[in-house]
């Protein structure tokens, strides 16, 4: 008896936190949105270059990995033939 009581009176609390809808939501946004440090034009301009130049290191590493076991492989299909 006691746990049915208790799923009642639950579920009135939980439609108070469903209220407010689409411009509570909006409204919240807008707030937190205010909160943000965005970043400087030349922050943004120094991570892309990371970011770039970590593409690039990364591309060359695989390339060479992959050029190295291209010519393994066909050594060692050489060797079989």
């Amino acid at each position: 008896m006691g746990k049915t009581e208790n799923a009642k009176a639950k579920k009135p609390e939980a439609k108070k936190k469903k209220q407010g809808g689409v411009r509570k939501y909006f409204r919240d946004l807008k707030s937190e949105l205010k909160k943000v440090t965005w970043p400087t034009r030349k922050q943004v301009a120094n991570n892309t270059a990371v970011v770039l130049a970590t593409m690039c290191i990364t591309g060359l590493f695989l390339a060479g990995i992959d050029i190295g076991l291209g010519w393994l492989v066909t050594l060692l299909a050489g060797l079989g033939a």
